[in-house]
């Protein structure tokens, strides 16, 4: 399932600081920890889908670096989002 425009617009004001945020990284961690989860979805059908995997890691390590940037900035933003978000560290 693509990740539609209601459901962009909900983590959107789930994990964003205000009404218009669409570009904190909580809001982008939020959206990326969606896909990668369709992602794995899809990669357990396609087991040899080569370039899909190729991208989920690139989005794997895309969240990684967002999340080490906030835990640098707000290490109690980062554990709520951890908690919130269901991603184990």
């Amino acid at each position: 399932m693509q990740l539609t425009k209601e459901r962009k617009q909900q983590l959107k004001g789930e994990f964003g600081r205000g009404a218009t945020d669409s570009g904190s990284p909580e809001v982008q961690i939020a959206l990326l920890t969606n896909r990668i989860a369709q992602m794995t979805d899809h990669m357990k059908l396609h087991s040899k889908d080569y370039a899909s995997r190729r991208g989920l890691l690139g989005m794997v390590s895309r969240r990684r670096r967002l999340l080490d940037y906030v835990k640098r900035i707000n290490p109690e933003k980062y554990l709520e989002l951890l908690r919130r978000l269901e991603i184990r560290k």
